[in-house]
This record gives structure tokens, sequence and C-alpha cells, in this order.
């Protein structure tokens, strides 16, 4: 079996047809997925969901790369993680890509998430994007990490250089790869992915976003994260059963408030 550890099922092109969306994750042996919340307007959507579906989990959060939105304080997001279908923070993170100018805002956002996670002991689910010094600086300056009294989290969405992934582990991380691994183009990522060590790796599909071959260019679903795993297998030259009971295995070893 696999699990989605990252989707956006909320977002309305897939919230509009959300039988056919579960429809296909049990076709494709998708035993759960992580909702995950980008802004707090957004999030009782996110919510409505985990409480509605047992498989579907959720996550409290305000993404980076949104600006105009209601900044979360500490205490809020400690307040909304009580939920019980609400098993990480985030996602949260740094994203130096989309956005320029002053990003001192964004940091200190990452900075409440941080914290909050260690005040309700949510694992973080974290976004990088041409930021990764910041990134990692800022993780060890809070104590994101195990070592550091955090309860660490996952890289998701992980397209940074190997070196970044070694940080992130050794702080306790799990690095997740999602559609893009499959893609022609990603050969950094694909000697990541090689690199990374099953025991720390999550697979996702950040749908809507970036459909894994075959399906690229199409709309991204929880369903297709099988393809992910399949890849990743080929990649490491180990059996495909090995990389879905290995990442279901990392998934709740990492959501510990998820249920089996």
């Amino acid at each position: 079996m696999y699990i989605d550890s990252h989707c956006h099922i909320n977002f309305p092109e897939l919230a509009a047809r959300m039988p056919e969306v579960l429809a296909k994750m049990a076709e494709n042996r998708v035993t759960h997925a992580l909702c995950v919340s980008v802004d707090l307007p957004d999030f009782p959507s996110v919510l409505a969901l985990a409480e509605q579906y047992p498989h579907i989990y959720a996550s409290v959060g305000v993404h980076p790369d949104y600006e105009d939105t209601p900044e979360p304080t500490v205490e809020q997001l400690v307040e909304l993680a009580q939920h019980p279908k609400i098993i990480a923070i985030g996602e949260t993170g740094l994203d130096y890509y989309r956005l320029e100018g002053d990003l001192e805002w964004q940091r200190e956002r990452f900075r409440t998430h941080i914290r909050a996670s260690r005040e309700t002991r949510k694992p973080l689910i974290i976004h990088t994007r041409s930021a990764s010094e910041d990134t990692i600086r800022i993780m060890r300056e809070e104590g994101a990490g195990t070592r550091d009294g955090g309860v660490a989290g996952v890289m998701h969405c992980f397209t940074e250089s190997l070196e970044v992934a070694q940080a992130a582990i050794e702080m306790g991380f799990y690095i997740s790869f999602s559609g893009i691994v499959t893609f022609k183009s990603a050969k950094d990522l694909q000697a990541v992915a090689r690199a990374v060590p099953l025991e720390r790796i999550l697979i996702e599909t950040d749908s809507p976003y970036l459909a894994p071959v075959p399906y690229r260019g199409k709309m991204n679903e929880p369903g297709y994260v099988a393809h992910v795993a399949e890849y990743i297998a080929t990649l490491k030259e180990v059996p495909l059963r090995e990389v879905a009971d290995r990442t279901t295995g990392n998934f709740f070893n990492l959501f510990q408030h998820a249920k089996v």
C-alpha cells in the first residue's frame, strides 16, 4: 500500500470530483493521504475533509508564497492543531524563487511555525525553494531537529542538493519526493533520490500539481503517488513492495498522531 504524504485535495479542481479522487486512491492501493493547509482562511476546508474521511489527515499552516493573507501566531497554530485529525504543522518554510524584496516576514512566519511544532509536538512540513541556506539555518536556530528538542518533520517536494538533504536528515527530518523525480530532466534530483536512504524517504503528489510520468501535464491526484514509488524502486533497484512498505512505515513513524 502507499500513502500520499502531501496533497491539496481541498483545492476546487480536486474537491469538485472527490468521489472520483477517492476511487482512484482505492484502485491504486493508496490507503491514506495528508491534505496540507496553505492559509488560515481555507483551513476549514482542509479540516472538513479530514473530519469526513477516516483515511484523510490534515495539517495547519500558512505557505511562504502567500503574502497577502492573515499572519498566523504561535498561539493560533497551537490551538488549531489540538484537533485529533491535525497531524502536522505547515506547510511552512522559505521561497525566494517566486517572491523578491524584503522577505523577513517570510522568515518570521517560518520561525512561528517551528515554535508551534515544538509546542504541539507535531512535525513540520517544510517547503524550500531557492532558499536552502536560510531554511537550514533557521531550522537549526529554532531547534526544529530532534537533537534540539524539536520533533523534526519532512522536507516536502524535495528539489535541493544532496548536501541539503543530509543536513535535514541529520536533524531527524525525512525527505519527500514528488512526481518531479520521474521527469526526464530531473537527473540531479534522481541522483539525490538514489543516495537518500530508503528509511528517510516519503512519497507525495503535491496534487493537483506536478503529475508524475506518465501523467505529466495533466491534473495530479493522490492515486498517482504509486507512480512515484515505482520510479524510486527502479532508481534504487529494489522491489516495489520494499519502497511501498518503507515509505508507509516512515509516514506513521513521523506522523505519530496518525492512526494506521
